[in-house]
């Protein structure tokens, strides 16, 4: 498996249009075959401040999910609230066994 960790800032008062967004985009994210999780978490210090927990099948899928056209209308969507640039971290998944899923 394939993990990708996403902080997103979001500019202040830009909460609840990010919030939408991302629901549209984790919904497409969820019908992908390569998909297996997406979680969308708010924090709960600083409301402005978000992390995405995606899990795909492998590298490929998550190459593949980058090209979407539900990922790249989010991705365009959100640019203008981001207050810092968004951090990406990618993981290879050691537990559980890939056969698991």
């Amino acid at each position: 498996m394939y993990v990708v960790c996403v902080t997103v800032a979001v500019k202040p008062g830009h909460e609840q249009e990010f919030i939408e967004a991302t629901e549209a985009n984790h919904r497409g994210a969820r019908t992908e075959h390569g998909n297996l999780r997406f979680d969308v978490l708010q924090s709960e210090e600083d409301p402005s401040r978000f992390f995405l927990y995606e899990v795909y099948r492998s590298k490929e899928a998550f190459a593949e999910h980058q090209r979407t056209p539900h990922y790249l209308a989010w991705k365009e969507r959100v640019a203008p609230w981001m207050a810092t640039p968004r951090q990406g971290n990618k993981h290879r998944s050691l537990f559980p066994p890939d056969e698991s899923f």
